[in-house]
């Protein structure tokens, strides 16, 4: 089969404006970027054009080093959903430079399901992160020039919250000292860097709707606190403004197609394993306004993006989806069942059973949310008909339903068996919306609940530090707030070598950080690092620009 970068650049691509017409959107509120990509200048969004839709959110098994193809699986889902002749819109988040050039490439799906212009997309796209990188930076700028001028004064600032972003892996950058080398160089500082899908702009962008939303996320953003212990926002500093102008552009969702001329709103890019993983609003409503189906991911597996897509986005933007399609592959389910990498590929029936003790967390996960939900097999050539009908019986008799995914091979004609069976499932959705707590919940109890109803935990330790902030967050009346679990993706623990699917664990707070803009507190379980590191061979070894095309993003 040819690559991904080859069957993309066979492809014919219609231009944005072909795209933009079919799908209904006014050209009005096209902003083209060339040919092949534009911003959608949406403001007001029809709120029963958007309660008639249909969302159906995608998300996955744990993750293993075999991937499981998540995204492929969501542009196969919309080209399948298209090819059965429904109106459908695709919303995913945008690929950041970090995983592109570190362990992953790209992130725009793969073989004959990917969306297009793909090279575009995985590098600097529109511009959407840079203009939050600038904007995070220049805020942190305007803080320390603040804190220049105001030392030793109580209004001055004491202690800085706020970190620099980029979006780089770059583990040297994790914890800094800056000012050095005299005092006209600003006050000397221990600080450091996260990587810009964990700012606190990238969710502000990310939970907005509308420019005035963003205007008052930004002001709400906790910055630090004065020599006299009050709290010191974007507000006080009084530059609301400069960075709002920074993000204007950015805030507009950005359209492109897949290879079938599908739709796609590609906007936004917050991690789920250290930020709430999910597209923007304004993308996903955007998405519902003009399709009858709407396809969006979120990142990781049920036990990370599915939670915070439902008890932080769906809360946010008053969403209810009609269905939740989990994503798995016969190689992953075979790791987690404890088989070595280098047989994954072979027929291991055994192997296949203990691993669908994985898939039956995540269906029971999915399950606390009151979602109706389809297991998909997202399929491999070595993939045999037998282990393909034994996931089809075990789905089953666990009253799940099930669905082969061959997307990848057949585009959207390979997506059709999950495409007719999610607008089944979607003749019939699912209820209201259940959360796995109450806003009303103090902190420490939102912890617990998700601890222990959705990773299976027995309890939470809260270290000193969280406990110390969980005071700060009590003054500054932020307890409503929802919470964000900043937790390893590859175990239910916060220990990425346990699988955790005993129960027997406990998860370990280490600190909490107060994102009042983005409107939740991030719960930082054990290492996790905010500002991830490049692999020993990263992908940026395998990048060239050959004959004036890139390669290697794929």
């Amino acid at each position: 089969m040819k690559s991904d970068y080859e069957i993309a650049q066979e492809n014919p691509i219609l231009p944005i404006t072909a795209i933009a017409a079919a799908m209904g959107l006014p050209a009005d509120l096209l902003v083209p970027y060339g040919h092949y990509k534009a911003k959608i200048n949406i403001s007001q969004f029809d709120e029963e054009k958007i309660a008639a839709s249909k969302l159906i959110l995608v998300t996955a098994i744990t993750p293993t080093k075999a991937g499981i193809g998540k995204t492929t699986t969501s542009v196969g889902l919309a080209d399948g959903l298209k090819k059965a002749g429904k109106k459908v819109v695709l919303a995913l988040r945008e690929p950041s430079l970090g995983p592109c050039f570190g362990m992953k490439g790209g992130a725009a799906g793969g073989g004959y399901s990917q969306v297009i212009p793909m090279e575009d997309i995985n590098l600097h796209f529109t511009g959407d992160f840079h203009a939050i990188t600038a904007a995070n930076n220049t805020l942190s700028a305007l803080v320390d020039n603040f804190r220049f001028y105001n030392r030793g004064k109580p209004e001055g600032i004491k202690t800085v919250l706020l970190k620099r972003c980029l979006d780089v892996n770059d583990r040297v950058l994790r914890k800094i000292v800056t000012a050095l080398d005299g005092p006209n160089n600003g006050i000397p500082s221990e600080t450091g860097f996260v990587i810009t899908p964990a700012s606190e702009l990238m969710a502000v962008l990310c939970l907005s709707e509308g420019l005035e939303a963003l205007r008052k996320r930004i002001d709400d953003i906790l910055l630090g606190y004065t020599f006299a212990g009050d709290p010191f926002t974007t507000k006080e500093l009084g530059v609301t403004g400069a960075i709002t102008a920074l993000l204007k552009d950015a805030l507009m969702p950005n359209l492109v197609q897949t290879l079938e001329a599908c739709p796609a709103i590609v906007h936004g890019g917050p991690f789920a394993n250290i930020a709430h993983g999910c597209n923007s609003i304004m993308a996903t409503k955007t998405a519902m306004q003009y399709g009858d189906y709407v396809v969006t991911e979120a990142g990781f597996a049920s036990d990370l993006g599915a939670e915070k897509f439902f008890n932080i986005k769906c809360r946010t933007a008053g969403l209810k989806p009609a269905m939740t399609v989990l994503v798995a592959t016969s190689q992953a389910l075979k790791l987690s069942g404890g088989i070595k990498e280098d047989s994954m590929m072979k027929p291991d029936l055994q192997a296949l059973t203990k691993g669908l003790k994985n898939l039956e967390k995540h269906i029971a996960i999915l399950k606390t949310f009151e979602q109706k939900v389809l297991v998909v097999l997202n399929r491999y050539h070595f993939d045999t008909a037998e282990e393909i009908e034994f996931m089809r019986n075990w789905c089953k008799e666990k009253d799940a339903s099930f669905a082969v995914n061959d997307a990848f091979k057949l585009g959207g004609e390979g997506a059709l068996e999950m495409a007719n069976a999610v607008i089944d499932i979607c003749n019939n959705p699912s209820p209201a919306l259940k959360y796995t707590y109450d806003l009303s919940d103090d902190i420490e109890t939102k912890i617990r609940k998700i601890v222990t109803t959705i990773y299976g935990a027995k309890d939470v330790v809260l270290y000193k530090k969280a406990q110390d902030t969980i005071k700060k967050i009590k003054k500054l009346g932020l307890e409503h707030l929802p919470v964000c679990m900043a937790k390893t993706q590859y175990s239910f623990t916060d220990d990425p070598t346990v699988s955790g699917l005993d129960g027997d664990f406990k998860i370990d707070v280490e600190d909490l950080v107060i994102n009042r803009g983005a409107g939740f507190i991030v719960a930082v379980c054990g290492d996790m690092m905010r500002m991830p590191g490049l692999p020993k061979v990263p992908q940026a070894n395998f990048i060239d620009v050959v004959n004036g095309k890139i390669i290697g993003v794929s």
